[in-house]
């Protein structure tokens, strides 16, 4: 099956079969992002399928690889979406998705240890780990029934507590002890097991799915561009970007193909900058490179970038099923508060890891400075400037990160290339196969 073009009748609907298992597998954690933020998630599948096909359009149709929501734009987007409203929030992510595409034009012209020059471990790094501590209050209020800025209560505190608990541990549970696919699905099972339980509960309401049509046009969301919203957006990119690589090193590792050089890693930015610009216009939330599928395809050896494009149109199909949209969207705050204090502070650990594996060493004093810089200035609520202008969160860390690693002396020259990362990645896929 892996790398064989796809002709006969039977074959296609192994293929097809394959594709709806790697939806399967990204689906809890492509949903839970838009639901976080306030977007429909009916949108968010539609645009992670198209962006998927752009993707792949843009690549060749060469690698295994399925595109959804990017959880490093969480806080941004709830904070934009407050501050300008959805539609000039879309604009940004557009403009982000811009960044992006530059991102690989650079890489083309500069070569693959551009991306280290400007992103090494030590910078990507706490800037991870600042994405996760970030969204961990959002995860706890939403744990304890209420709204994820905490202002209002949506379910008595002894009820969400039970319904998170019981999401947490078998969200935990199944990451821990599962086997072979369902290993790779502990959103999926933790969302289910507390969605039960608030069923039971009486946390459910099925009124609104009752009430919906059964197919409609997901309600897309024409972008506006105001320029306090994208000045304050676009350097959220620099994060995904470095997920990015890790993913495409990640697959490359797997399928046993350099995708660095063929389709080539100038290509693959170019496309996720396609595919999040394109979301963008209808209203969805950025695009990037699920990792989730890349263990996947580990496991199944479906290495057919065929098999994505499946995923890509059965993700398309379900955005236009109003019902199974809305019941998305009736899943309590509780259940999602559970998952997401395992989900926001796995993020903190990779970040955590990524140093670790990378053998930054925090004994040179321009390691420390930036390292602890970033994670004061993200954790501690920093902003510079003011009103419009101002720069916070995600976006002054990724900022400060990269001008502190730029200007502060280096002890020995890196070579200009990705082995760091490879050796970082190639550490995870082995763990991971354990």
């Amino acid at each position: 099956m892996s790398g064989r073009t796809i002709s006969s009748g039977p074959m296609n609907w192994r293929t097809a079969l394959a594709g709806s298992q790697m939806l399967f597998v990204a689906f809890g954690a492509l949903v839970l992002m838009p639901l976080l933020t306030g977007l429909d998630p009916s949108v968010a599948l539609f645009t992670a399928g198209v962006g998927t096909l752009l993707f792949h359009f843009v690549t060749g149709l060469t690698m295994p690889i399925f595109l959804a929501s990017s959880f490093v734009f969480i806080a941004p987007i709830i904070f934009s979406v407050q501050s300008w409203g959805v539609p000039a929030t879309m604009g940004a992510l557009l403009c982000a998705g811009v960044v992006y595409m530059l991102l690989g034009i650079a890489v083309k012209l500069r070569g693959p240890g551009f991306i280290h020059r400007i992103l090494p471990p030590v910078v990507t790094g706490p800037v991870i780990m600042v994405i996760g501590l970030g969204l961990a209050p959002i995860a706890v209020q939403m744990a304890m029934g209420k709204t994820g800025d905490g202002a209002i209560e949506l379910f008595p505190y002894q009820d969400a507590m039970i319904v998170s608990m019981v999401a947490l541990v078998t969200t935990l549970l199944v990451a821990v002890f599962a086997r072979g696919l369902f290993r790779l699905l502990p959103i999926m099972c933790g969302a289910l097991a507390g969605y039960v339980v608030a069923f039971f509960m009486g946390m459910v309401d099925f009124q609104i799915v009752h009430d919906a049509p059964l197919l409609a046009v997901p309600a897309f969301v024409m972008p506006e561009f105001h320029w306090q919203a994208i000045l304050f957006m676009i350097p959220v990119a620099i994060a995904p970007a470095i997920e990015h690589v890790g993913d495409v090193l990640a697959i490359s590792n797997v399928t046993g193909k350099d995708y660095v050089k063929k389709p080539g890693l100038h290509r693959t930015l170019f496309g996720d900058g396609i595919a999040t610009s394109v979301a963008a216009m209808f209203g969805g939330p950025p695009n990037t490179t699920y990792s989730e599928v890349t263990g996947a395809v580990m496991l199944t050896r479906s290495f057919n970038p065929v098999v994505m494009v499946w995923a890509a149109g059965f993700a398309i199909f379900l955005a236009f099923v109003a019902k199974f949209g809305i019941m998305l969207q009736t899943i309590p705050a509780p259940v999602m508060g559970g998952i997401l204090i395992l989900l926001f502070g796995s993020i903190a650990a990779v970040g955590m890891n990524t140093m670790i594996k990378a053998k930054v060493d925090m004994a040179q004093q321009r390691n420390l400075v930036i390292v602890a810089t970033v994670l004061v200035f993200g954790i501690g609520g920093m902003a510079i400037g003011d009103g419009a202008l101002s720069l916070q969160g995600v976006s002054l860390c990724g900022i400060v990160a990269i001008i502190l690693n730029l200007i502060l002396p280096m002890p020995s020259q890196d070579a200009d290339d990705l082995h760091v990362e490879q050796e970082v990645v190639d550490d995870l896929v082995r763990h991971g196969q354990d």
